[in-house]
């Protein structure tokens, strides 16, 4: 029976997820200010390798998901996943404690980055899939249960760039050290209370417990019907990303991790909606959740420059004055995180609203309005800096401006999307098609590395190229922004119709 409350496991999800993402959101804050001013890499570099973490950081849910559908079930694989990801904070903070050494800096660095990106995998897709278990099938909580929980990630990412950046962004290089050892503090908190109450909360209404590892019997069933190793489908998947690889590696110039991480994108989906076992329903529902997670990717490739361009921006054409004092550049990857926590309550109130009065926009027009929103914030910002000199600094309000919409957008895609993965994904694939809905933010990572590392640097007077299209200023820099995602939004909406109906479940 629905009711209005929720179980006390979407709240002990909440502080799980919270303090998770207090970790990554800490160390994202300080990471690539690290590599330039302490391990002194040029922005370029930087980029990459910041758009190559980011990447892989949402390719490993694929793997994650896999492993907790399969063997260990999502209680076992978020624990697995809170322990190397407090490692690799840990490394962090060993290679920043180094940082005068390049030679051993640079392998903790790399290892820690290992650490976190793996760890990732195993916790992300089986912490949001966890969400949707604790309500029965049909409960129209469930839109509501994700708008909590996505309050309980940016809550943690308000906290932790002032939290970590003010720890670490000092001036003084030997600091940030310290902004990485309170990142792997948060992550303990988060794995240490997730142990101590799962047992008592995360259950079903019944009182049966969630998130267990899948039974024996039923993987010996799977493994004498349909889901036997098929040798010539595995080899035939296998043939398609050697191709697909190539054709990324010597084609775009994705390099290595790059061309791995599209190729993965492509080739895991279209595995999974394969499988014979799957009705056409079933097909049809999973060809929304692929097709709106390729949208997404022009949102997300976008948004993350928050982490690299944006901060590049705060950092050297931003006047951060502010009572006689300098706002350090990390902070400002804080606005994003308040504006979720003071508009989320309002946006669950607004479809509500609508939902009544059967106005709502469906999953797919959500999705086209977060672009649209994203788009408008970077034509704002590309305005605010057009025949800018680049030694004049412009007033916060312009990143400001861009964070608030960047922020609604957010609101109309992010925790809709989670959402409607768990609501049209079969329960057998929850897990691992949860992973797959993250392969689209791995794809737009590195995206968006690739596209911060266009950045004008106006002190090297090197320029470069997109499209054939130079960059020389800041405005031709962030019209990029503003066009892939504005056309992206309005392909979708003339697609959203179609797409709502092959969900074959209401708005």
């Amino acid at each position: 029976m629905n009711s209005t409350s929720h179980p006390k496991g979407l709240y002990l999800l909440f502080f799980t997820e919270m303090w998770e993402r207090f970790s990554y959101y800490g160390m994202r804050a300080i990471f690539t200010l690290f590599m330039i001013k302490a391990l002194l890499f040029d922005k370029v570099y930087a980029s990459e390798i910041y758009g190559s973490y980011i990447g892989l950081v949402y390719l490993t849910p694929l793997i994650g998901g896999y492993v907790a559908d399969r063997y260990w079930g999502n209680r076992k694989s978020i624990l697995a996943g809170g322990i190397l990801m407090a490692a690799g904070h840990f490394c962090m903070f060993l290679s920043a404690s180094n940082y005068g050494h390049l030679a051993v800096a640079q392998p903790l660095l790399f290892l820690g980055l290992g650490l976190l990106i793996f760890g990732n995998g195993f916790f992300k897709p089986n912490i949001s899939t966890m969400v949707g278990q604790l309500y029965p099938e049909g409960d129209k909580r469930v839109d509501a249960a994700f708008t909590i929980f996505y309050m309980g990630i940016n809550l943690g990412a308000f906290f932790a760039p002032l939290v970590c950046g003010g720890f670490g962004e000092t001036g003084n290089p030997a600091d940030f050290k310290w902004g990485f050892l309170a990142a792997g503090i948060g992550m303990i908190i988060s794995i240490a209370s997730f142990e101590l109450l799962k047992n008592r909360y995360l259950v079903t209404p019944g009182g049966e417990g969630i998130g267990l590892a899948p039974q024996k019997k039923a993987i010996n069933n799977n493994h004498t019907t349909a889901s036997q190793p098929q040798w010539r489908q595995v080899l035939l998947w296998a043939c398609i990303s050697i191709l697909l690889f190539c054709g990324f590696y010597f084609l775009t110039g994705s390099g290595i991790i790059g061309s791995g991480i599209f190729t993965v994108s492509i080739a895991g989906p279209a595995a999974i909606i394969t499988d014979k076992t799957l009705t056409s329903i079933e097909k049809q529902r999973i060809a929304v959740i692929y097709i709106l997670a390729f949208f997404v990717i022009f949102f997300w490739a976008a948004f993350e420059q928050a982490g690299a361009s944006l901060t590049f921006f705060a950092a050297e054409q931003t006047d951060r004055s502010f009572s006689g004092t300098e706002i350090p550049a990390s902070f400002f990857q804080s606005i994003n995180a308040v504006l979720i926590v003071v508009l989320a309550p309002l946006f669950a109130m607004l479809w509500t609203f609508l939902g009544q009065r059967n106005i709502e926009p469906s999953s797919p027009a959500k999705h086209a309005l977060g672009l649209l929103f994203l788009s408008t914030g970077y034509l704002v910002i590309a305005f605010g800096v057009k025949d800018l000199d680049p030694t004049v600094k412009v007033s916060m309000m312009w990143l400001f401006s861009l964070y608030l919409l960047h922020t609604i957008g957010e609101l109309c895609l992010s925790p809709i999307g989670l959402a409607m993965v768990v609501k049209l994904a079969p329960a057998k694939f929850a897990s691992l098609l949860m992973g797959v809905w993250f392969l689209s933010l791995a794809a737009a990572s590195k995206l968006a590395g690739i596209l911060s590392a266009l950045y004008p640097d106006s002190a090297s007077g090197v320029t470069s190229a997109f499209l054939g299209f130079e960059i020389t200023s800041l405005y031709e820099f962030f019209m990029i922004f503003v066009i892939l995602s504005g056309v992206a939004s309005l392909i979708l909406f003339t697609l959203a119709k179609t797409l709502q109906e092959m969900m074959h479940q209401e708005p």
